[in-house]
């Protein structure tokens, strides 16, 4: 081969490769703009999109979902959070902008080499989407605040005439840190916006068997009507006519409950001016002692016993003391015991 032909030769190859070189150049010069395939902001595919383009896709498959109320319901009641009290935010044109950037690192050989191979970069970038915590955390407190229940004991609530029995009812607890967690994945993860809350059953200490349990006897004293009640496991069991404190002296107001229990009962005059001469004295059991049978001691001296004034029975004629006939005090006696309330009206 003449040295005319190589020359020839060496110009034809030095030709091809300055046309390959400028052509591989001009095409990577065209991709400036574009974002290589297999890039993606918060999952969404801009591969081989130009940068305006990306970003409108961006904003139209991130944002506009989240640029939405988030709904809370719970059985008939619903709450709403606006998207002004969002203010869900994102660096969509930064992440756009890192994405073309990725695109187009590395040297033109490396880059010529991924266009002519068809690769992908899988690349993930993130348009750190923020939004208002704050609000979500007002949100839920509001929510839990208008579903948050205590629970109710059994209680019992007495009166002159009855006693009624106030039955538990649970309460119920919003799962508060559940509802949260949820309410950031809709803003953040693309959820639902629409949440059904859940809620905790709380139990009360005390239920309506253990009431009943804690009172296996009750009594009640209508004074107006000068009659005892008794109940037993909160049901009426028997009724009483008795005498109760004359004006001045009479029997006290108000929840009490039985002190002392003694049959055949010594009599311990107050140093009372109605006592007179037998003020301070100490009656023993026996026909000088005006308290027969039995004696329920139940505030401050006064008490309920036996009588054998049986005609002051149904009147207000003792000295503060809630008067029984014999047969009755001793049948009360049998059926109570010491700390059973009793509720003077």
């Amino acid at each position: 081969m003449g040295r005319k032909t190589i020359i020839i030769i060496a110009s034809a190859v030095a030709l091809v490769v300055a046309l390959v070189v400028g052509g591989a150049y001009a095409y990577d010069k065209s991709q400036e703009g574009k974002i290589a395939e297999g890039v993606t902001i918060d999952g969404i595919d801009v591969g081989g999109m130009e940068a305006k383009e990306a970003e409108a896709k961006v904003r139209r498959v991130l944002l506009r979902p989240l640029d939405q109320p988030l709904r809370v319901t719970f059985r008939d009641k619903k709450w709403t959070l606006p998207e002004e009290k969002l203010k869900v935010r994102a660096d969509v044109e930064e992440a756009v902008a890192h994405a073309v950037a990725v695109s187009h690192e590395g040297d033109l050989p490396t880059r010529i080499g991924r266009y002519l191979g068809g690769d992908e970069l899988e690349v993930g970038i993130s348009a750190h989407v923020d939004y208002s915590r704050s609000a979500i955390n007002k949100f839920v407190r509001h929510i839990a605040d208008e579903l948050n229940r205590k629970p109710q004991d059994a209680s019992v609530s007495p009166a002159a005439e009855s006693l009624e029995v106030v039955a538990s009812h649970p309460g119920r607890k919003v799962r508060d840190v559940r509802l949260t967690d949820e309410l950031h994945a809709a803003v953040a993860g693309g959820g639902s916006r629409t949440i059904a809350v859940k809620v905790h059953k709380t139990e009360p200490e005390v239920t309506t068997v253990e009431v009943a349990d804690r009172y296996p006897s009750y009594l009640t004293l209508d004074r107006a009507n000068f009659t005892l009640r008794l109940y037993r496991d909160l049901e009426l069991a028997r009724t009483y006519t008795v005498a109760v404190g004359a004006e001045g002296l009479e029997t006290p107001e108000g929840t009490y409950e039985i002190q002392a229990m003694e049959e055949e009962p010594t009599w311990y005059v107050p140093e009372s001016d109605w006592a007179g001469d037998l003020a301070g004295q100490v009656i023993p059991p026996g026909p000088d002692n005006p308290i027969k049978a039995r004696w329920m001691a139940i505030f401050e001296g006064a008490g309920i016993h036996g009588t054998e004034e049986t005609a002051s029975l149904g009147s207000a004629a003792s000295h503060g003391c809630v008067r029984m006939s014999i047969p009755d005090v001793e049948e009360l006696y049998d059926e109570v015991e010491v700390g059973t309330p009793i509720f003077i009206g």
